[in-house]
């Protein structure tokens, strides 16, 4: 049987739940409708079958589910989304189809400094970002400005600005020196 454990995170209306095997070899998966999740992901859309569920967020040993407003409590989301996870994950079907939408479009094509802030993020940012059940997307680097989205627990996080500005602005700032801000799109 499938392990699952769900963890809290700093957003209050998002629940990370670890399992045991892989999900996802490369990057991670983010919806936010159940319209979006049926071009590529079987598995969100089974999760986004059970009610009151906001957005889906699919890393490589983890689901990050945030909940709507109007939500049931965590207690009653729990088994739900632990039965589908423990039913869907050992039946074999695809968890994500890789589409050009979920493909990786990064075409290797940085200047010196997108490569160090992609560097940057790689190593120092995203795996800090992931344990707190999300990701950040690195967008641009134009004028001094880098352009990131953030995704999963993250993206409707009430300190999300703060991470970004104490934390990511911070360290991007003291290891690229032409980096002047950090702003999310």
């Amino acid at each position: 049987m499938i392990r699952v454990d769900t963890e809290f995170t700093p957003n209050p209306n998002s629940l990370k739940f670890n399992v045991d095997v892989v999900l996802m070899q490369k990057g991670t998966a983010f919806y936010t409708s159940v319209e979006e999740a049926v071009k590529s992901s079987p598995l969100a859309v089974k999760i986004f079958e059970i009610p009151h569920i906001k957005e889906v967020f699919i890393g490589r040993q983890f689901v990050t589910i945030t909940r709507g407003e109007a939500s049931l409590t965590w207690a009653e989301l729990i088994a739900p989304v632990t039965g589908i996870l423990q039913a869907y994950l050992p039946s074999g079907q695809p968890i994500v189809i890789q589409t050009e939408e979920t493909a990786d479009t990064h075409n290797g094509e940085d200047s010196e400094i997108e490569a160090k802030i992609r560097q940057v993020l790689d190593e120092k940012i995203r795996p800090a970002v992931a344990r707190d059940g999300g990701d950040i997307i690195f967008h641009g680097f134009q004028d001094g400005i880098v352009t990131l989205h953030l995704q999963g627990a993250c993206s409707t996080c009430p300190s999300s600005i703060a991470t970004l500005k104490a934390g990511v602005e911070r360290i991007l700032c003291e290891a690229i020196p032409e980096v002047r801000e950090v702003v999310q799109v």
